[in-house]
């Protein structure tokens, strides 16, 4: 639930939402989601000094309902 409610927020801020990919990892103390996106739509995820980044979180937070969620941001191309 956590992967499709990301995957429809960042759909909408960015240019090319075709090439949104987000992928869920299991930690010990909870989970990682991992969004990629195309390269020429990053900044417009991450915002201006975060901001979007932050309430991107924030929002994923509310919804894990207090588990631990980390949201990190990637383009397309970086490997991990």
């Amino acid at each position: 639930m956590l992967e499709e409610a990301l995957e429809h927020l960042v759909r909408g801020i960015v240019e090319h939402p075709d090439e949104v990919r987000v992928r869920a990892r299991r930690l010990r103390n909870g989970r990682v989601l991992e969004v990629r996106v195309h390269p020429d739509d990053l900044g417009k995820v991450i915002g201006r000094n975060g901001r979007t980044a932050k309430a991107l979180r924030t929002v994923m937070g509310a919804i894990a309902g207090g588990r631990y969620v980390r949201v990190d941001l990637l383009d397309l191309n970086e490997a991990r």
